[in-house]
């Protein structure tokens, strides 16, 4: 499968050049635990990640998390008989529990395993970025963030970052190793990163990958109140607030203004939202979660889109 070439960028020191917008595999974990999206078929799954890998998409981000394994191992079914692959990038410290609940656990011991099941569900001998998803036990962060200072010396790992960390959280691990990247949740309705995250990260050459540029589906357009409750009651964002009234009257109002400014642009809604989260100086790129590959088009258009200060100024702000 020959590629299409998509402009890179470097994600922070790490010297990985990254297109700007990246394939993420949160939906398909499937259905069956918390923070499932519902039934997922895989063979849409790996059509998805087939056709974003043809535009020339060059890094996926999935998790040990993600339905617990079964999203890292569609990722290493769609990497089987690559001449080249993307960049893969796991997390780690969420585990099964009872009911499909998920356990927080950052212990070495665990993080260590952890790691090694990832490398064989993906079936590929070093994780190119592996990252602490949520820093919960908050009192473990130093002893989890040593155990990937450990896998990286061990050449299992290239790269090391973190997931959902604030400031403070940063500089405490800081003083083991170096954080090379950081994945926070940033779009037009999620902006705290912006007061002290981002800046922070910018200062430090730390590289940035947010996720949830579109909000989970709710700033496509494609996410309408009738849409909303038909949502099986396996998806997580059925009982979201987000997803509900009085916000979700503000975020429709926006995902109006996004659809008027992608009619200027021959684009979607949710190319504009991604678009619009590229347009921070401290960020790299943006991982995007794909079900299917007519999904995936439309979006990875926003990786070349552009937006001026008409566009800006007609999206305004969720409120």
């Amino acid at each position: 499968m020959e590629r299409m070439q998509l402009e890179t960028t470097q994600l922070g020191t790490t010297g990985l050049e990254i297109t700007r917008v990246g394939l993420g595999a949160w939906a398909m974990g499937g259905g069956g635990w918390e923070l499932g999206w519902g039934p997922q078929d895989d063979g849409e799954s790996l059509e998805a990640i087939g056709r974003a890998l043809e535009l020339g998409v060059n890094w996926i981000d999935t998790a040990a998390g993600y339905g617990f394994g079964h999203s890292e191992r569609i990722v290493g079914r769609a990497l089987e008989g690559l001449d080249e692959r993307p960049y893969v990038f796991t997390k780690c410290s969420l585990l099964a529990g009872p009911g499909g609940q998920v356990i927080h656990c950052l212990t070495r011991e665990s993080i260590l395993r952890e790691a090694h099941a990832s490398l064989e569900r993906l079936g590929i001998d070093a994780i190119d970025l592996y990252q602490i998803h949520w820093p919960i036990p908050a009192p473990d962060i130093e002893e989890g963030w040593d155990a990937l200072a450990e896998l990286k010396e061990e050449g299992l790992v290239r790269h090391i970052g973190v997931s959902n960390f604030n400031v403070a959280q940063l500089r405490r691990i800081e003083a083991i190793v170096p954080v090379e990247t950081l994945q926070p949740p940033y779009s037009l309705v999620e902006r705290a990163v912006e007061d002290e995250l981002l800046p922070y990260a910018r200062r430090n050459d730390i590289g940035v990958i947010v996720y949830s540029p579109m909000e989970s589906g709710l700033l496509t357009g494609q996410m309408p109140r009738e849409r909303i409750a038909q949502l099986p009651d396996d998806d997580w964002r059925k009982h979201e607030e987000r997803f509900q009234e009085p916000q979700l009257s503000r975020h429709l109002a926006l995902v109006e203004r996004l659809e008027a400014v992608a009619a200027r642009h021959h684009t979607t809604p949710g190319a504009v939202a991604v678009a619009w989260t590229l347009r921070n100086p401290a960020v790299d790129g943006a991982t995007v979660s794909f079900r299917r590959a007519s999904q995936v088009d439309p979006i990875v258009a926003a990786a070349r889109l552009e937006l001026d200060a008409e566009d800006v100024a007609t999206i305004g702000s969720e409120g």
